[in-house]
C-alpha cells in the first residue's frame, strides 16, 4: 500500500464512519497533510479495489466511503443525519441471483443501500 493510500485509510479510521473523497482531503489538509484531491480519489479507487473500504451513494449520487467489514453486507441510510446501519442481505442475495440467472446472467456482483428516517430523526 502506498504513502498516499495509508493517509487516506488513517483518516478513514478516524472518521469511524463513512466521508466522501472530498470530506477526507479536507480533514487532511487540516491536519496539515499535502495531499490532492485527485491523489485522495486515486487512494480511494485502490482500497476500493482491495476491498479495504465500502462505497455507497448517498440519495444525491455522491460517493461515500468507510472501512469494510469482512462480509458482504448492505446499509441502511438515514437521509437527514447520514447515521448507517449494516444489514444482511439474505433475501436480496437470493433475488440477485435469481434474477441474473433468468436473464443469464454469470458472475454478478450488486450494492444496495436503503434509505430512510432513523430513530433519532
Amino acid at each position: 500500500m502506498n504513502k498516499s493510500a495509508t493517509k487516506v485509510l488513517a483518516t478513514l479510521e478516524r472518521v469511524g464512519g463513512f466521508a466522501s473523497a472530498q470530506e477526507v482531503f479536507q480533514k487532511l489538509e487540516r491536519d496539515g497533510d499535502r495531499i490532492g484531491l485527485t491523489t485522495v480519489y486515486r487512494a480511494l479507487q485502490s482500497l476500493l479495489s482491495d476491498k479495504i473500504v465500502d462505497v455507497l451513494r448517498r440519495e444525491d449520487g455522491e460517493a461515500i466511503y468507510r472501512l469494510c467489514g469482512d462480509q458482504h453486507h448492505h446499509h441502511l441510510v438515514c437521509k437527514n443525519c447520514g447515521d448507517t446501519v449494516e444489514i444482511e442481505g439474505g433475501a436480496i442475495e437470493k433475488w440477485a441471483k435469481v434474477m441474473a440467472e433468468e436473464h443469464g446472467f454469470r458472475d454478478i456482483g450488486h450494492t444496495a443501500e436503503i434509505f430512510g428516517l432513523c430513530s433519532k430523526c
